[in-house]
């Protein structure tokens, strides 16, 4: 995965932005959407319960689209539960 400079910097204030509001999710690694190419997915885990992740990923979504509209990129956090159990 080859990325710029300009993306590098706006992973990373997005992950700081969502990290300041939401300290408990660590980041993981990146990765690119196996449906879009250009999609970059920042991997974080996230030991929170459903409802906080929900809340989690809509502040996300919300400065990604940001993101998207006015650089272009697109990026998403994706968080992962290590302790979830489904049944």
């Amino acid at each position: 995965m080859n990325i710029n400079i300009k993306q590098q910097q706006l992973i990373e204030e997005l992950l700081a932005k969502v990290q300041e509001r939401y300290p408990e999710i660590v980041f993981k690694n990146l990765e690119v959407s196996p449906d879009d190419s250009e999609h970059i997915w920042i991997n974080v885990i996230s030991n929170m319960d459903e409802d906080r992740t929900i809340e989690m990923h809509s502040y996300s979504a919300e400065l990604a689209t940001d993101i998207l509209l006015d650089y272009g990129y697109s990026l998403s956090i994706m968080p992962e539960n290590p302790e979830l159990v489904f049944a």
